[in-house]
């Protein structure tokens, strides 16, 4: 019996000698700050089976206080400083993530803690694409599941 790992594949947009990178997951955040108002931001996401396929799905984001031209939206509810609502696209096929290296990386956070996004993929100064996708796990790796 063959069991698969729901998770996130991440790849470099422009670098594609780099090997893509899988990460095993259900749920994550992706989280950063702004880099001239110094806000932060955090999106929660789940990664689901839909027949067969890996989905992503964003649940819920929030955003530390806001600054010129980074309102929250009109429906985020003000709870402890942090700006909470749901994100209008609920089912994002991709997340095209910019790293640039004059600002600070993303940040990826699940139930180990957060790490920044250079811990899981080497940032190029480029895009990373980030979507739901799932593995076929090996015999070894079935065993520890």
């Amino acid at each position: 019996m063959n069991l698969v790992a729901l998770g996130v594949c991440l790849q470099l947009a422009v670098a594609p000698e780099v090997t893509p990178v899988f990460i095993t997951t259900d749920s994550f955040t992706l989280a950063w700050t702004h880099t001239i108002e110094k806000v932060r931001w955090e999106e929660d996401y789940r990664v689901l089976s839909d027949q067969q396929q890996a989905v992503l799905y964003a649940v819920s984001a929030r955003i530390k206080g806001s600054a010129a031209g980074m309102e929250p939206p009109p429906d985020a509810v003000l709870h402890n400083g942090w700006y909470h609502y749901e994100p209008q696209q609920v089912n994002p096929q991709v997340l095209l993530l910019t790293r640039s290296e004059f600002s600070p990386d993303y940040e990826w956070c699940d139930v180990s803690g957060c790490v920044p996004l250079s811990a899981k993929i080497p940032r190029d100064g480029g895009v990373t694409i980030l979507q739901a996708c799932s593995r076929e796990l090996t015999e070894i790796e079935s065993f520890r599941f």
